[in-house]
C-alpha cells in the first residue's frame, strides 16, 4: 500500500515538472515569436497558435500568454482575447536599467546590513547548482533549469536586502518588456553554444555577487548586480545582430540603430 501511494506521489512530482518545464518552454517560445517578428505588433494572439507552432498542450500555452501578458509583451483586449503589445527597443533597454538600478540597490543593503546567514547559505546552493545545470548544458538547447535556478537567485538576492519596499518596487516593474530576471527567448538563430556562453558569463556574475555581500562591500555588490542585469541586455542585442535578423522585428517599433549602438548587418 505505502509503496503504491509512494509511486503515485513521484508520479505526481514527475507530472507536475514536466508541465512546469513545458510552460517554460512555451514562455520562451512565444517571447522568441514576437521578437522574431513571427506574430506582429497588434496580431491576435491564439492558444491553439501557441499549441501548433511550439509544441506544447493548451495548458501551457494558455499559462505562457498570460505570463507575457503581465510581462507587458501581450496585451488584453477589451472584448476578449490577447494581441502583441507594440514597444520600442529603447522600451526593452529602460525596463533592463530599472531593474538594475533596483537589483543593485538590493545587493548594495544586503551587503551593508548583512545578508542573513540562512540566505547566503541558500544563495550558496543555488550558485553550486547553477553550476551543475550549466555543465550539462553545453549541447543542449533545454534551458529549464537553469530558468528555475536563476529565477531563485534574483528572489533570494531580494530576500537578502531585508527591505519590503524594495522588494514591492521589483514585482512592479517586472510588468515592463523583458525586465524579468529570465528574458530568454527561443529562436531559429540562437545556438546551444551561444546560449551556453551568456549563461556562463552571468554565471560569474552570480558567483561575485555572493562574494562581495559576504565581504559586506556595498559598493562592488551594487557594481555587480547593475552589470549583470545589463547582461540580459547584452543577450538581446546579440540576438538582433545576427544576420538578417533585425529586418524581421516588425513588433517591435525600430529607433535608430546608432542611438542604441546597435550595429546593422550590411
Amino acid at each position: 500500500m505505502r509503496r503504491t501511494q509512494n509511486l503515485v506521489a513521484l508520479s505526481s512530482v514527475a507530472s507536475e515538472e514536466s508541465g512546469h518545464s513545458q510552460t517554460v518552454k512555451a514562455v520562451i517560445g512565444l517571447r522568441g515569436m514576437i521578437l522574431e517578428g513571427a506574430l506582429k505588433a497588434g496580431e491576435r494572439v491564439l492558444e491553439q497558435m501557441v499549441v501548433d507552432k511550439i509544441n506544447v498542450s493548451r495548458t501551457p500555452a494558455r499559462a505562457a500568454i498570460l505570463r507575457l501578458c503581465e510581462e507587458g509583451m501581450i496585451d488584453a483586449l477589451p472584448g476578449g482575447g490577447y494581441a502583441v503589445a507594440s514597444f520600442s527597443e529603447a522600451d526593452v533597454f529602460d525596463s533592463i536599467a530599472i531593474r538594475g538600478e533596483l537589483e543593485g540597490m538590493a545587493a548594495r543593503l544586503a551587503a551593508e546590513r548583512g545578508a542573513p546567514l540562512s540566505t547566503l547559505q541558500k544563495l550558496d546552493r543555488c550558485v553550486a547548482a547553477l553550476d551543475v545545470v550549466l555543465q550539462s548544458m553545453k549541447e543542449t538547447r533545454h534551458v529549464t533549469q537553469y530558468v528555475e535556478l536563476n529565477d531563485e537567485f534574483h528572489a533570494l538576492l531580494i530576500e537578502a536586502a531585508q527591505s519590503p519596499m524594495l522588494k514591492k518596487s521589483i514585482q512592479r516593474i517586472v510588468t515592463l518588456p523583458f525586465a524579468a530576471p529570465n528574458c530568454f527567448i527561443s529562436t531559429s538563430h540562437d545556438t546551444p553554444a551561444f546560449n551556453h556562453q551568456i549563461m556562463l558569463f552571468a554565471q560569474e556574475q552570480h558567483r561575485s555577487l555572493v562574494e562581495a555581500i559576504r565581504a559586506r562591500e556595498g559598493a562592488r555588490a551594487e557594481a555587480i548586480a547593475r552589470e549583470h542585469s545589463r547582461s540580459a541586455w547584452k543577450y538581446i542585442k546579440a540576438l538582433l545582430e545576427l544576420e538578417d535578423y533585425q529586418s524581421k522585428l516588425p513588433a517591435v517599433t525600430r529607433l535608430s540603430p546608432a542611438l542604441l549602438g546597435i550595429k546593422v548587418p550590411t
